[in-house]
């Protein structure tokens, strides 16, 4: 019991729970990512125009942040820099799609955009190809 109210914590412990949350949104968000990759054909044309770059090229690099960075993020390779992004996706989905309603249709993003922050501050723990080759 007294070992669960501590504020301790070992290097181990947190390079597992950064591990947990690495495979967490990164598995959570490529699953999304990749629907919309075998969906291309059909979703091209009417998804949102973000910063007037058209439908298709807004389409693609919401796909390459979702499945390919995410992908980065599962085997903890260039973590840091995968991670924005998802972190740039995220606040569009958060702030423009969701128009800021971080309690009711955006929270499921307003999660994603908070794990990514984290990744981002903290990096992506020893158990990781970047833990690995001393990143």
């Amino acid at each position: 019991m007294r070992k669960l109210l501590s504020t301790k914590y070992s290097a181990g412990a947190f390079n597992a729970a950064m591990l947990v949350l690495r495979l967490g949104v990164g598995i959570l968000m490529m699953a999304h990512g990749y629907d919309k990759l075998i969906h291309f054909a059909e979703k091209q044309h009417s998804f949102m125009n973000f910063l007037g770059i058209g439908s298709t090229m807004s389409l693609a690099l919401l796909i390459f942040a979702e499945f390919f960075c995410s992908l980065f993020i599962i085997i903890g390779l260039f973590t840091r820099l995968s991670v924005i992004p998802l972190i740039i996706a995220t606040c569009v989905m958060v702030f423009k799609a969701h128009n800021s309603d971080v309690f009711g249709d955006g929270e499921t993003a307003a999660l994603f955009l908070t794990g990514y922050l984290v990744l981002l501050f903290v990096g992506p723990g020893k158990i990781s190809v970047d833990g690995m080759t001393g990143k």
